[in-house]
């Protein structure tokens, strides 16, 4: 890191925000996309709440061939300085080689029946233990794999909605959402009657707790939605119902 340079003096070339991102969770091409809007030896910032970059970071540059510069701390975000040195040509070859890895990226589980009326299924360096398919009854060891669908739904969108929050300055004191679903035919999943045992409908409610502009919040809501994994493929097949509330 360079010793010659104070931070609270030095002007970027560009500024980013990260958000929550970590460095695996698609913050380092973000870094790659916006460091080449940057001329050759000029300095972006990052701006992310994410503690975890702040010992990712420093290694990542000197392997890529950029110049670390250092952090400064402001209240709840830290500002990473760095300069953009090296050839441009290989980094304009590595964002793309880059982007092709994620394009092509595949995510894997492993699920073996593991008791009576359960799974267990593998991800990564995760167990998930999953219950009958659906269940009616009030209490059970492990959620149903309905409830597992609707869970994911409800984390992707409240955890998306509020990084997207973060990467555009609004702040929120709370997100909290309540998704139900409905499926066509339950007797056909039970096998007591022809039909159709899918969903027929999710219905999601949102609410979030923040004093910032309700437009900008409403947008950045929208961008959450659209930018889903899970609501875009669910929502190919079945009516979904979403509300934002602001309080």
């Amino acid at each position: 890191m360079s010793e010659t340079i104070d931070l609270g003096l030095v002007k970027p070339d560009l500024v980013f925000d990260g958000g929550d991102l970590d460095c695996g969770s698609g913050l380092i091409l973000l870094i790659r996309e916006y460091m080449l809007k940057v001329p050759e030896n000029g300095i972006f910032e990052m701006r992310s709440r994410e503690p975890t970059v702040k010992s990712d970071l420093p290694p990542w540059c000197r392997m890529v061939g950029l110049e670390y510069l250092g952090f400064l701390e402001a209240g709840g975000v830290t500002r990473y300085f760095v300069r953009r040195t090296g050839n441009a040509a290989a980094q304009e070859k590595s964002l793309q080689e880059d982007k092709s890895r994620a394009k092509d990226y595949e995510w894997r589980v492993r699920s073996r029946s593991t008791g009576n009326l359960k799974s267990t299924v593998y991800c990564r360096n995760f167990s998930i233990d999953v219950g009958q398919p659906a269940s009616f009854e009030e209490s059970d060891k492990h959620p149903s794999a309905v409830e597992y669908l609707l869970a994911a739904l409800a984390g992707d969108l409240t955890t998306g909605f509020a990084t997207e929050c973060a990467k555009n300055g609004i702040e929120v004191d709370d997100i909290e959402m309540t998704v139900s679903g409905k499926l066509n035919n339950i007797f056909a999943h039970l096998g007591l009657e022809a039909g159709d045992p899918s969903f027929s409908s999710i219905e999601m409610k949102c609410f979030v707790s923040t004093f910032e502009d309700e437009t900008k919040v409403r947008e950045a809501w929208n961008r959450t939605i659209e930018r889903s994994p899970l609501a875009a493929t669910l929502r190919k097949s079945v009516d979904i119902g979403m509300k934002l509330s602001i309080v």
